[in-house]
This record gives structure tokens, sequence and C-alpha cells, in this order.
């Protein structure tokens, strides 16, 4: 009875040494270099251009309305000057209203889209942790500094970022409409 309980004491004691494997990585850095991400951000960088382009052609277009009625002001009654005026305001204010829905729908979905990114991208750590065997991954950034220290060696930043830039495969239409995209951009600035 005393050696098994001798026996039962190194048992535990054995697996409780168990060695637990542990890294970090920068989140911010996988999540930059990620090449979804640098693929989403340059879908929102067209079609914010083409937003910003839409915006000034609307913009001069009004201004051109303006200066239109400034021409013909003093000309005017009274009346057609207020009636001209008011006009003018209210398609001004749903012009800018306009703008503004359009500007907010693209944030909204660049946040989403990015929202998403993440969830995919701590999905993607969790399961890298669990096939390489990692007990713990810790992330760290630049503006949340959760490591403070850490050996070079338990950094796998890099080695995180290879994997899932090799696990990414874009979608072949997303893909073909941004180099279309592209290309009409191309050919509006020459």
């Amino acid at each position: 009875m005393k050696y098994l309980f001798i026996i039962a004491v190194a048992i535990i004691s054995l697996s409780s040494c168990q060695q637990q494997k542990i890294a970090y990585l920068d989140n911010g850095k996988v999540i930059n270099d990620y090449q979804e991400k640098i693929d989403m951000e340059a879908r929102y960088k067209v079609q914010m251009e083409a937003y910003q382009k839409n915006r000034d052609s609307i913009g001069r277009a009004f201004q051109a309305e303006v200066a239109d009625y400034n021409a013909k002001e003093k000309t005017l009654s009274e009346k057609k000057k207020r009636e001209w005026g008011q006009q003018l305001g209210q398609k001004q204010q749903r012009l800018q209203q306009q703008l503004q829905f359009e500007e907010q729908k693209i944030s909204k979905d660049y946040q989403t889209e990015i929202d998403t990114l993440i969830s995919k991208v701590k999905t993607f750590v969790t399961g890298y942790g669990k096939k390489n065997g990692y007990t713990y991954i810790l992330g760290t950034s630049e503006n949340n500094a959760s490591v403070m220290y850490g050996k070079d060696e338990f950094d796998i930043t890099e080695a995180v970022s290879k994997a899932i830039n090799a696990a990414y495969k874009p979608a072949e239409a997303e893909t073909t409409e941004t180099e279309t995209t592209q290309a009409e951009s191309a050919k509006e600035e020459q």
C-alpha cells in the first residue's frame, strides 16, 4: 500500500511537470500583412476614389447651377429669386444628405469586413495553435502590449503570417472586379 501511494505521487508529479508550449505574436502585424486585408483595402480605396470623383462631379454641377442663378439673379423678380433660392437650398441639402449616406455606407461596410477579417484571423490562430501543439498563443500589438517581453524564439508572428497567407485563396470574382475597376480608373486618368 505504501509503495502504491509513492507510485501514485510519482505519476502525479511527472504528469504535472508536463511542458507547456507557449508563444506570442503581434496581432497588428499578422492582420496588416494578411493578403486578404491588403486586397480588401485596395477594393475600398478604389470605391472611395469613385465616391470622391462622384462627389466632386456633383459639387461642380451644383456650383454651375449656383453660378447660373447668380448670373440671372438681377433680372429675376423677388418671387422668382426666392423660389429659385429655396430650390437650390433644398437641392444642396438633399445632395449633402445623399453624399453623407454614401460615405457612411462605405465606412460601415468597411468596418463590417474588418470585423469579419479579425474574427477569421482569430479562428485561424486558434487552429494553428491546436495543429502545432501550443498550449497558449498570446497576442500583442503596438497599442495593446499584453506581452511586455518575450524571447524572439517564442515569437511566431512571421510563421503565422506566412501560414495564413498561404491558406488565403482570393475569390476569382473579387480579383477580376478589382482588376477591371483599376483598369477603368487608369483609363480615366489618361
